[in-house]
């Protein structure tokens, strides 16, 4: 862990909460592709020193010694992507991981293909989020909807029952008058012994 990042997850409580959520989820995203390419280069690296080992028979890769963190993308793509993450709800933020980082491991990008994966993620999800939200919006509007002509339906509906010139009988009519209503009365067959 460097000095950096040690401080900034050190900092006071009042200091963090200071930040937004979008801050957050963007900040969480670009350490996340961030770490992806120093994985991605690693992993590169071990690549080429088994493809010389097999080569050569002999290992040299102690004698080479690699920058810590060599590829990175140019300030005008970290800006692009910074602006799509933050359209990225917080909600989302740790699917759009999982996703990135089955992405990458199911591909073995090389350092330079990470950033394109990790876009590709990104425009994934904002996709799936419209579409989730058209797809509230028009429950929104067809429960309106429904609820108004529902209730409409339902007046026009009993208009026509018209329950108070009914020829039939009910038994809220009986207890209304205060008469007893009709006893009914159910034919049971009749059952002899015969012993």
């Amino acid at each position: 862990m460097s000095l950096a990042s040690w401080f900034r997850w050190n900092e006071p409580p009042n200091r963090i909460s200071q930040r937004s959520p979008t801050e957050m989820v963007v900040e969480t995203l670009m350490m996340e592709l961030s770490w992806q390419m120093k994985q991605a280069e690693k992993q590169q690296r071990e690549r080429e020193n088994e493809y010389r080992r097999m080569k050569s028979g002999v290992d040299y890769g102690w004698l080479v010694s690699y920058p810590k963190h060599s590829y990175d993308i140019s300030p005008g793509e970290r800006l692009q992507l910074e602006d799509m993450c933050a359209k990225i709800h917080p909600s989302y933020c740790g699917p759009v991981i999982l996703r990135f980082r089955q992405v990458v491991a199911e591909y073995e990008p090389e350092a330079q293909e990470v950033s394109r994966l990790f876009r590709s993620v990104l425009q994934e999800a904002a996709e799936k989020i419209k579409e989730e939200e058209e797809a509230k919006k028009l429950a929104r509007q067809w429960n309106t909807k429904n609820r108004t002509s529902l209730s409409l339906t339902t007046f026009k509906s009993r208009s026509r029952i018209s329950p108070f010139i009914s020829d039939i009988k009910t038994i809220s009519e009986d207890v209304e008058r205060g008469t007893q209503p009709n006893r009914r009365v159910w034919s049971m067959p009749e059952f002899r012994n015969t012993k």
